[in-house]
């Protein structure tokens, strides 16, 4: 493989996921390239993006903060195609020109297939876009391709066996899902290293929940270390992995990019101490039912009751993980105002058909509903 997916890439990603918005909702543009310069000048290069997220924005914003403003060869840009948005063929494989268009990148260092699961790995062989995307790379719009999966080992085992010559494979990877029955993250990353894959890992924060953790679990990590940032516990135990390509971090404002920065632009992986302290930490863990929700939305799109999903889950976390019902109750009414609330869910199943958690929606929002609800 090429020198830059070995073990000299820099160990941190820019995630374009959760970027800084305005009060208007559109992206902060301004912020990010704020951010963008700051990544740059600590020698990180890598940053990803995808089609869908923020319908397409995110790939704009890549393009007015990052591609218009650095020399192409300076920095590394990923972004994914989502089959399971397409209905057609046609439409599945115009996502990568409409990408091209919006980031004006040129050609996309890493291109991979987006979210696979058992519930839509059909698409992707239905529409042949493993083929495809081998032939946008002897075109030169691709140099390395791959995929990022949302399932369980098995599966993933299936997928390498069948498809030897993806180059790369992007998993959910943090200390809290580490034995997690639903992520697997063990699992997963052991048999994306049996079949010798670089990994890129997503979610090393748990879509932030391990940046802000439990009383108990901060007073853990602020006794082994006073000045590391519960991220920073998170970020580097991903990081310290073997065959690591990168550790993506969505950063949302400046002040997480130079925390993520003063960590990371000297990477040192975790000591035989530090790895006794997140022990600890996964054993309080373990101890606590929270829903795994991410936030990642992919659940609300399709939703014909309008329902916030990942909002009354984080009322509920809130209640599950901290005992703090009222406030819970508060942030529940909150997040229910402009939509439906948890007990108007129809049970469709949409909701769950979309969740890269493989979480039992629907039996986890009656729970909402019948505790937050009065």
């Amino acid at each position: 493989m090429e020198k830059y997916l070995g073990e000299n890439t820099p160990k941190l990603g820019f995630g374009l996921m959760r970027l800084p918005k305005l009060e208007s909702g559109e992206i902060d543009i301004e912020q990010v390239k704020k951010m963008v310069d700051l990544f740059m000048e600590a020698g990180l290069t890598y940053f990803d993006t995808a089609y869908v997220y923020d319908n397409g924005k995110s790939e704009e914003a890549a393009k007015a903060a990052l591609v218009d403003r650095y020399p192409r060869e300076k920095f590394t840009l990923a972004t994914k195609l989502n089959a399971r948005v397409a209905t057609t063929v046609e439409e599945a494989r115009q996502q990568l020109y409409t990408s091209l268009e919006r980031t004006g990148a040129g050609y996309f260092d890493y291109y991979l297939l987006h979210a696979i699961g058992k519930g839509n790995v059909g698409k992707y062989e239905e529409y042949d876009i493993w083929n495809f995307v081998k032939e946008e790379k002897e075109k030169g719009h691709i140099k390395h391709w791959g995929f990022s999966f949302h399932d369980g080992p098995e599966l993933l085992e299936e997928l390498l066996t069948k498809h030897p010559d993806a180059e790369f494979v992007q998993l959910q990877i943090n200390y809290a899902d580490w034995e997690s029955p639903s992520v697997a993250s063990r699992a997963c990353y052991e048999v994306a290293r049996k079949h010798n894959k670089p990994v890129v890992i997503m979610e090393p924060v748990k879509g932030g929940s391990l940046a802000n953790p439990i009383p108990q679990i901060r007073e853990i990590l602020t006794e082994a270390d006073a000045k590391a940032s519960p991220a920073s516990w998170a970020v580097r135990f991903a990081a310290s992995l073997d065959g690591i390509l990168t550790v993506l971090s969505g950063m949302s404002n400046l002040e997480q990019m130079e925390d993520n920065i003063s960590y990371m632009k000297d990477f040192k992986p975790l000591s035989d101490d530090e790895r006794k302290v997140i022990a600890q930490v996964q054993e309080v863990l373990a101890g606590i039912d929270s829903i795994p929700c991410t936030s990642c939305r992919y659940c609300i799109d399709g939703c014909p009751m309008k329902i916030n999903i990942p909002g009354i889950f984080g009322a509920r976390n809130q209640q599950l993980m901290f005992g703090e019902m009222e406030q819970g109750k508060k942030t529940y009414a909150r997040v229910t105002q402009e939509g439906g609330k948890a007990g108007d869910c129809i049970g469709c199943g949409q909701c769950e058909a979309a969740c890269p958690q493989q979480i039992n929606i629907i039996e986890r929002l009656k729970q909402c509903a019948e505790v937050l609800e009065e």
